[in-house]
């Protein structure tokens, strides 16, 4: 066993202490050098802080009751979980276990960090998880006190999830807590404080508090944009460098535009595609920049694609109800469709939210018409079942709705996009929130240009009326999924009367529309089913170009035995899912017949070049 000179541990640990402290003082130096830093000046300073405490306090003011919904809520959850521990003395023991357990690797960390400080890189006694990079910095391992620091916050980190686990409560009020308590222990990452990170202060040396300022600045902007930057909006331009497939818009009402793509090849299928987005984004993700665009591959495979570009609904048109979308919206645009083609049948594809609209649609017109007009049905990253949608489904609860109800949390008849926004991105507060505090405002950085985070940022707003039913209705109480609990359209909807093709397309990392969730779509429709899922999430996974390579998927599992009995069955390809959906969707397409370069016809005739006014509109 290795001996410790107690007295040398204690001069090496001065050592430390002093280093530590110079460098922490050479950062408070240097954010009052204003001599390094040129652009700084006392006025200025002053001017920023007012405006950041003003902005504050109209937010706080003007979202009281929203932030007041939210205490309650988290003070009633966490009361829960104490009142169990109070009533049954097992629990209590259990915590306090933990606690122990909690304090003895604490003490272990403190004395291999402190007294083998010398050989600070072998002294773990827990380590970040796999993919969190909040810790990559060098400095985290071979400082000590940088190094005790963050295995501290990690062992507090790795308690507070036990308890959550440990205590015996409803599993509804566990994911609630879980939700919760991650989001707490994610404020409280050291990374995310100036005397905590130190990558943060070596920059704030070397620059002389020249980053601080910057960054300051940076807070100052955003708090007046009201949201977080997240990349250089200065980029891009929706019609400029971004939705380049050239189209034409052939039909609108007060809800869609629908667009229709001219044809590159001499030869098309006789039988078109519509695509659904959602109506919670913009659609251009589906058309991005040429070399990632869904929407051009489609076209120079030799189909004709319409795609509906969905109204951002202004203050006051909060009237437009649940009903409307599929009726104004989803039948319409099928009915578009099949008037300009000629084509008695077409494919549809719903993406996200507009594959929960596909599948409501194809219910209707399986149940109404003798012939449904639709001849394949594929839903990308799309749910019907909503019993369970990942993290966000742990804080929708009956309090919440009625609140919805009451119009509190809506402004003019409309949920404000970055509402919802904000929402997601509590999903991956580390990656989406907390990786810009750090880079905007301690490092003093400016966001690079990235064209998914542009479109992601780009949010569009939703009626009141529609998404209070949404969120009761087919969320909340999962009525999409029971056989007629719903009428839309005065048509009861029946997701079992759905008896064409169906291609379900899960993605592996997808936390907005879980893989096991899209997956019970093939166990609810009757027709013919293929599931397929690809790597990586919500987004980079369903806009996976052949050309980069850059995420394979999996295929040809067996189905009517679950999620997981699918997985262990699948093979996986190392390719774009594009590719395969692609050659499944030709042999459902009909003959191929000549293009027609003319949009429209003499009924629904050109309106405007895509991408067209709806997709412009800013919330």
């Amino acid at each position: 066993m290795k001996t410790i000179d107690v007295k040398d541990a204690v001069i090496e640990d001065s050592k430390i202490a002093r280093k530590f402290l110079k460098e922490t003082n050479e950062v408070i130096k240097g954010v009052y050098n204003i001599e390094a830093a040129k652009d700084f000046s006392i006025t200025e300073f002053i001017r920023c802080i007012i405006l950041v405490n003003q902005r504050v306090t109209r937010n706080y003011l003007k979202n009281y009751s929203s932030y007041n919904h939210d205490v309650r809520d988290i003070t009633i959850t966490y009361s829960k979980i104490v009142a169990k521990m109070l009533a049954n003395p097992i629990e209590i023991v259990k915590i306090f276990n933990l606690n122990l357990n909690f304090l003895q690797s604490q003490q272990d960390a403190w004395k291999q960090i402190f007294f083998n400080s010398k050989d600070s890189e072998s002294a773990v006694v827990i380590e970040p998880q796999n993919g969190d990079k909040r810790f990559t910095d060098s400095e985290w391992i071979k400082n000590p006190y940088f190094n005790f620091i963050k295995q501290n916050y990690l062992l507090v980190e790795k308690l507070s999830q036990q308890i959550v686990d440990e205590i015996e409560v409803d599993h509804k009020i566990r994911r609630k807590l879980d939700f919760y308590t991650s989001q707490y222990t994610d404020i409280f990452s050291p990374s995310n404080f100036l005397f905590t990170n130190p990558e943060v202060m070596r920059l704030a040396v070397e620059t002389k508090g020249k980053s601080l300022w910057d960054g300051l600045n940076n807070l100052v902007k955003d708090l007046e944009k009201g949201k977080i930057s997240q990349t250089d909006e200065s980029a891009f331009e929706v019609g400029k460098n971004l939705a380049l497939t050239p189209g034409t818009v052939i039909y609108e009402n007060e809800l869609i535009q629908l667009i229709q793509y001219i044809p590159v090849t001499k030869k098309v299928f006789e039988i078109p595609l519509l695509i659904i987005p959602p109506w919670i984004n913009k659609y251009y993700v589906l058309d991005l920049q040429p070399e990632t665009s869904f929407v051009k591959f489609l076209v120079e495979k030799g189909f004709t694609v319409f795609i509906i570009s969905w109204r951002n609904p202004q203050p006051g048109m909060g009237y437009l109800t649940f009903d409307d979308y599929v009726k104004s919206g989803a039948l319409k645009a099928i009915e578009v469709v099949q008037n300009i083609s000629g084509s008695k049948k077409i494919n549809t594809l719903g993406y996200c939210l507009g594959g929960t609209l596909l599948g409501i649609a194809a219910s209707i017109l399986s149940t109404n018409k003798k012939e449904n007009p639709i001849s394949s049905a594929t839903f990308l990253a799309g749910m019907i079942d909503f019993s369970y949608i990942g993290p966000m489904g742990d804080i929708i609860n009956t309090a919440l709705i009625k609140k919805l109800e009451r119009r509190e949390l809506l402004n003019d008849g409309v949920l404000h996009g970055s509402d919802m926004e904000t929402a997601f991105n509590l999903i991956r507060a580390n990656d989406l929130i907390w990786k810009y505090v750090i880079d905007n405002y301690l490092k003093g950085m400016k966001p690079t240009a990235f064209d998914v985070l542009y479109w992601t940022n780009d949010n569009a707003n939703l009626p009141a009326d529609m998404y209070i039913y949404y969120m009761r209705n087919i969320i909340f109480e999962n009525k999409l999924s029971r056989k007629n609990a719903l009428t839309i359209c005065d048509t009861p909807i029946d997701i079992g009367k759905i008896d064409i093709p169906v291609f379900v397309i899960g993605m592996k990392e997808d936390n907005i529309s879980p893989a096991v969730t899209v997956f019970t779509n093939t166990e609810l429709v009757s027709g013919p089913v293929e599931f397929i899922l690809g790597e990586s999430g919500h987004v980079m996974g369903a806009m996976n170009p052949p050309s980069k390579k850059k995420y394979g998927y999996y295929m040809d599992g067996k189905l009517g035995k679950g999620f997981e009995e699918w997985k262990k069955t699948a093979h996986f390809v190392k390719d774009s899912w594009w590719n395969l959906w692609v050659e499944r969707l030709s042999k459902l397409s009909g003959k191929e017949i000549p293009s027609n370069s003319k949009a429209g016809n003499e009924k629904y005739k050109a309106i405007e070049p895509a991408p067209g006014r709806y997709v412009k509109e800013k919330c």
